[in-house]
């Protein structure tokens, strides 16, 4: 049974507090469906989440059979179900694959057969048996609500939360989810709660709970809600609810909340009796008629046939979790086209540019000769070897700061968007008993595939048309080590970037901007003052991967570089301890952000 009592939702406004839901104090019995209904603004979506504990309520207490949430523990995973107004579902998914998805993520099979039973059985129940390799983008938006319960439904959650998932819908399709939510409640004694701003099909429900201004105004049957309110149509509602303040409303609903309660639990009982409602004998309480009356025993004639409770099941571990994960994001990443030709034309296109540069690097830098005929000859030469350091040192500058800069480029492309463009169904699967851990987890592996794929192919590319300079055997691979690196580092600061942010658009502005200073903060270029230097190098990923590279170079290199700018070079194992904080900054980042609460 789920109790409410005087629960607060507020925030706070100009200092002050503002209660959004007001001293709501409700009971839900197990098996009951209940719709949540009132004008817009009214509190409905915001009580939902509080009931889910996505807010933190205020005062009061929440009380699931007999539990108070607020100081012994709060709902499991796989007791709850969430269904959002927003699709939980990718696009790029059938719906056969998006259940088990879900499936596999939440819920601990003991093998193939009974994770394909399982599945077989939801689609059967929410009638989307005939729709299971049907992609998602395709389906309308009855269809979606479906697949959404779908996804919540493999835990076989006792509590069912539904926030307007009839909206937008036709009239056919909201009275066919009405009654499939009708249908579940009737179920091992699921309760299902829907918010809904329509007033259509309120007979289907066992109670309503009409809200105005945060508080309660009535919460009895659909056969007294006409009666109570004074009117003649339901539609009528609404308009009468406006003519007298919430407060009013409130104590009206208080005075009569014993009678009507009565009625409610006279007709639940007769439910029980005739076989329309089974309930487990763990929650087969009733309706108490007052806040201090205690709930009254079933019928001793149900006993023998009320089923008992259903176990909740086991979250799978974060390496099943972790594994589901990036098995998803593969599939997903190959069925997006649009994605796959980025991709593929950056990892082409890239290299190429700075092919296109090669030339001038590949000139040999010309030497002093150890004897002069004359001093015209002398200065002749002079003049030959510092034109031959300031083209070559400037060529070879150029083109590892290029393949520097681009693979940062590559960096941001890669997650930019990877957290923040599913936030919504990441909260979502979060709230479902996903670890942050394992999310992260599948992340740098998918991303780290990318990274080692576009670093490695930037550096073998250019080497086939420019040699790098190395002054012993490991140059050229500790350049690579070094492309690798600025690849991820930019990556992952980009993963931490998307996992703070709450939107996809806010998570690519900042990171192109970031990518964008990397070339004049640098140094590479033109020299910055040692005020600024100081302050912004410690920052810039491309200068550490640019200057452990040219550590890595003969020396007559270095001189030669050394000849155009005035940025000087570091150690390469300086450079390496930079870059590793970078990347383990942007993990931690993304850690964080993966952590902390952002569903809006």
């Amino acid at each position: 049974m789920l109790e409410l009592k005087d629960i607060c939702f507020s925030i706070q406004k100009d200092g002050e507090p503002i209660n959004l839901i007001d001293q709501v104090s409700i009971d839900v019995p197990r098996g009951h469906f209940m719709a949540i209904v009132g004008p817009s603004g009214c509190g409905k979506t915001t009580l939902l989440k509080t009931i889910a504990g996505l807010n933190q309520e205020s005062a009061g207490d929440i009380i699931w059979d007999g539990r108070n949430l607020a100081e012994e523990k709060d709902f499991e995973p796989a007791e709850i179900g969430y269904v959002p107004q927003f699709s939980i579902a990718y696009d790029q998914l059938t719906v056969d694959e998006s259940i088990e998805s879900a499936t596999r993520l939440r819920v601990k099979t003991k093998n193939v057969a009974e994770l394909d039973n399982r599945i077989d059985r939801i689609l059967e129940e929410t009638g989307l048996a005939t729709l299971a390799d049907r992609p998602v983008k395709v389906l309308s938006g009855g269809q979606k609500r479906r697949l959404g319960l779908a996804m919540e439904l493999v835990t076989g959650p006792h509590l069912l939360l539904c926030d307007e998932v009839t909206s937008g819908l036709d009239p056919r399709s909201e009275r066919d989810i009405v009654r499939l939510l009708h249908d579940l409640s009737r179920k091992n004694g699921r309760t299902v709660i829907s918010v809904t701003h329509s007033l259509a099909h309120l007979e289907l429900y066992d109670s309503i709970l009409v809200l105005h201004e945060g508080r309660v105004a009535y919460h009895g049957s659909p056969t007294e809600l006409v009666h109570y309110f004074s009117v003649e149509d339901m539609e009528e509602v609404y308009p009468q609810l406006a003519k007298q303040r919430s407060e009013k409303w409130q104590s009206s609903w208080i005075k009569h909340r014993k009678a009507y309660y009565q009625k409610l639990e006279t007709h639940r009982q007769e439910l029980i009796r005739d076989g329309s409602l089974l309930v487990p004998d763990t929650s087969a309480t009733t309706l108490s008629s007052d806040t201090d009356t205690s709930p009254l025993e079933p019928p001793e004639a149900n006993e023998e046939t009320t089923p008992e409770a259903a176990a909740l099941v086991r979250t799978p571990g974060v390496i099943s979790q972790f594994s589901t994960l990036l098995g998803r994001r593969w599939k997903i990443f190959f069925r997006d086209r649009g994605q796959v030709f980025l991709q593929l034309a950056i990892l082409l296109c890239f290299p190429i540019l700075v092919a296109l540069f090669s030339e001038r690097g590949n000139e040999n830098i010309k030497k002093y000769s150890d004897r002069y005929e004359g001093f015209t000859q002398a200065i002749q030469e002079r003049t030959m070897v510092e034109a031959s350091y300031l083209s070559v040192g400037s060529a070879v500058s150029g083109i590892v700061m290029f393949q520097v800069v681009l693979l940062s480029l590559m960096g941001s492309n890669n997650s930019a968007r990877e957290v923040a463009g599913e936030r919504l169904i990441f909260e979502k699967e979060k709230f479902g008993g996903i670890r942050p851990s394992a999310y992260l987890g599948s992340k740098v592996a998918f991303l780290g595939s990318l990274i080692l794929i576009q670093s490695l192919w930037m550096a073998i590319f250019v080497q086939q048309f420019w040699k790098f300079p190395d002054g012993h055997e490991a140059g050229f691979l500790d350049h690579t080590v070094f492309l690798i690196m600025v690849n991820a580092a930019m990556t992952f600061v980009c993963l931490g970037i998307s996992s703070l942010m709450k939107t996809a658009e806010q998570s690519s502005l900042l990171s192109i901007y970031l990518v964008g200073f990397q070339l004049p903060l640098s140094g590479a270029v033109l020299a910055l003052p040692e005020s600024i230097e100081g302050i912004t190098r410690p920052f810039i990923s491309a200068y550490w991967a640019w200057s452990g590279s040219i550590d890595s170079m003969d020396a007559g290199y270095q001189n030669a570089i050394d000849a155009v700018t005035e940025t000087s070079f570091q150690s390469s194992s300086a450079c390496h301890y930079l870059l590793a904080i970078h990347i383990a900054l942007g993990l931690i980042a993304s850690y964080i952000g993966l952590k902390r609460h952002q569903w809006d």
